[in-house]
């Protein structure tokens, strides 16, 4: 045998690609389905009617409903938490450490993945129904909190006259404000104001949430 090759019983614990992509669809489906309808709404029926696979292949790979929900929420979390980390970064290695810059760190990632994948908008849904629903704290405990914390505290060194109570209520006022831009263009086109996501219009959203906390 190869010292390059695997041995047997690696080689056959290894996932198939038929079985990556089937694992994808199904999340993929999850996700749009669980954006659409909600948790509540949401059937294991029509996330495996959406990924045209059988409901066992969806038990599979999510587990049941919450499970799934759980799974489809943290799939994406890591990708877009290092985004945000290598972002804050740059800000600190360029030595301009603004209450704007930070803030522009934490926010653009999120509107850079969804122009490259129009699914992270879906996926925007699900941490805006994540955000609000004391059912998913565990979520946000795994998922999302130990970034936001790292936000706070750069945040609070940009601050130091605000108490931890305003700073953590204008970064959820932030993160409000984000979701709403990602997932509310219709409602806003509805009311008279056609919203393009360009770079200009995520620099007024910076601007915005920086008043904020200047209040």
């Amino acid at each position: 045998m190869s010292e390059m090759q695997p041995p047997e019983t690696e080689r056959k614990r290894a996932p198939s690609k038929r079985a990556l992509a089937t694992k994808l669809r199904v999340f993929d489906a999850a996700e749009k389905v669980f954006a659409d309808r909600g948790f509540d709404g949401a059937t294991i029926r029509e996330i495996a009617a959406e990924a045209g696979e059988p409901v066992g292949t969806i038990h599979h790979h999510g587990g049941g409903k919450n499970a799934l929900f759980h799974r489809t929420v943290a799939r994406r979390a890591e990708t877009l938490s290092c985004d945000r980390l290598n972002a804050l970064q740059q800000v600190r290695s360029d030595g301009d450490q603004t209450l704007e810059r930070v803030l522009a760190a934490f926010i653009r990632p999120f509107f850079d993945l969804s122009s490259k994948d129009p699914r992270w908008r879906d996926y925007a849904r699900l941490v805006a129904f994540v955000s609000v629903d004391s059912r998913w704290q565990d979520i946000s405990a795994e998922c999302f909190d130990p970034v936001a914390e790292v936000f706070i505290e750069e945040i609070s060194s940009l601050l130091p006259k605000a108490s931890r109570k305003q700073i953590v209520e204008g970064f959820v006022y932030s993160v409000s404000a984000m979701l709403a831009l990602l997932t509310s263009q219709n409602r806003m086109g509805a009311l008279g104001a056609q919203v393009d996501l360009d770079s200009t219009r995520i620099d007024h959203l910076v601007r915005f949430c920086a008043a904020g906390f200047r209040v």
